[in-house]
């Protein structure tokens, strides 16, 4: 009875061939409907005003970056090969002997390093970071100035940092462990020997010399003006203002050098710079990112960015007890920043009440936090150096820069930032 009650029911059904079937080509060939994430997990985005911080996700990637990206993931490379034509490439671009797509600019540092503490000895590669009895150098020296937090990416090789502030200092602590001199860019105006004497120095001593420039472009003369001046190894971000993937960065400089580096980063797995994965779609995108920044009409950038914090500085400086200012960052960060400030006895907020109030309205906005340089906060919100958090406590200003807006997001940027301190400036206490 079930065979038969079976049949039946096929005998009800319409032929195989009067369905109305699509082909595999026309059922590849259908659009489907792109999955919006943020959205659909509750992720908050945000206008930013604040700058390319690390914490905020640093860019929003260049749209043929964003191509390159989905272009190339349709194919397989060999890693090695994508690096050496691509690292060619960047090299010309930036007038150095050699460079590579690193994981940011902290990978960069610690690559660099280790490339000239092991050269081309496989054996070294292996035992970072156990420098003890290889006969590798084990030192670093720096202005004290210039030790700050990421030079953490030199002791992942097993070195250590020594301070100096003198030329004589350098002079005095210069050893056979000496590896590399080391400078860190935003903070030259900090230290007694400048950039030129740093690289003499290098070179009369023969140790190779290093600088740090991860958020220093614009302007795009950075790119290569510390390898034309001579460094060694320049370490540079690739998320910030080149607008290329936020998980990358590059290490350029000295042929021999890079050639080591290469051999402790992947995708070999033996080395400390194991976990420093870059894939090819990021080695590509970076190397596009970089083509497409160089040959930006930067003028035409700069003038829209100065449009832009006009409008947002003309939407308050009239308020009571306002004041405004804008500056341009001398060695980092280097764009139109406005800095906004205000009598506490006219405007009841601090600078942290403001930030929250932007940051949890609608729509989210994210803003600076008193002109601090972006190299004191640590990873989350406002988490600063905790030398300086509670003079920041209650710190009656706060950074708007425009770099990272969106098109038409001064006008919302402006509109709200008014909106808040006319409510704080109304309240009596």
């Amino acid at each position: 009875m079930k065979r038969r009650k079976i049949l039946k029911g096929l005998s009800a059904l319409p032929l195989i061939g009067a369905l109305p079937l699509r082909s595999a080509a026309e059922t590849l060939s259908l659009p489907r409907k792109k999955r919006d994430l943020i959205q659909e997990l509750g992720i908050r985005s945000f206008i930013n005003a604040a700058g390319t911080l690390t914490y905020m996700s640093g860019c929003i990637m260049d749209e043929e970056v964003v191509e390159t990206i989905e272009n190339t993931s349709r194919h397989f490379c060999m890693i090695d090969e994508v690096q050496d034509i691509v690292g060619a490439k960047i090299a010309q671009l930036v007038h150095a002997e050699a460079a590579m797509v690193s994981c940011g600019a902290f990978s960069a540092m610690t690559l660099g390093l280790a490339g000239i503490l092991t050269g081309l000895d496989i054996r070294k590669v292996e035992q970072l970071p156990h420098l003890d009895g290889t006969g590798m150098k084990s030192e670093v020296i720096c202005q004290k100035s210039h030790n700050e937090r990421y030079n953490h990416a030199f002791l992942n090789t097993g070195c250590r940092v020594i301070e100096v502030e003198t030329i004589e200092d350098v002079r005095k602590e210069v050893s056979e462990k000496t590896a590399l001199l080391h400078f860190l860019n935003i903070q030259a105006n900090e230290g007694k020997i400048k950039h030129e004497e740093w690289v003499a120095l290098g070179k009369e001593l023969g140790i190779p010399t290093s600088i740090d420039i991860a958020a220093d472009v614009p302007p795009v003369s950075n790119l290569w003006k510390f390898n034309d001046m001579g460094f060694d190894l320049v370490f540079i971000s690739g998320g910030k203002a080149m607008r290329g993937p936020q998980s990358a960065g590059i290490l350029m400089g000295k042929r021999d050098i890079i050639a080591a580096a290469r051999l402790n980063a992947p995708p070999r797995g033996f080395t400390i710079a194991r976990g420093h994965k870059v894939n090819k779609e990021e080695i590509l995108g970076m190397y596009v990112a970089l083509e497409k920044f160089i040959s930006g009409d930067h003028e035409r950038e700069w003038k829209s960015w100065e449009t832009s914090i006009a409008r947002i500085e003309g939407a308050v400086k009239d308020l009571p007890g306002i004041t405004t200012k804008v500056a341009v960052p001398e060695l980092g960060n280097t764009t139109p920043t406005l800095t906004i400030s205000w009598d506490d006895n006219v405007v009841k907020l601090t600078g942290k009440e403001l930030r929250d109030h932007l940051r949890f309205g609608s729509p989210s906005i994210e803003a600076g936090f008193g002109g601090l340089p972006l190299y004191h906060y640590q990873a989350g919100s406002d988490s600063v150096d905790p030398a300086i958090a509670e003079t920041l406590k209650g710190a009656n200003l706060i950074r708007v820069t425009a770099w990272m807006l969106q098109p038409g997001e001064d006008k919302i940027v402006a509109k709200r930032i008014r909106e808040e301190l006319l409510k704080a400036g109304s309240a009596k206490g």
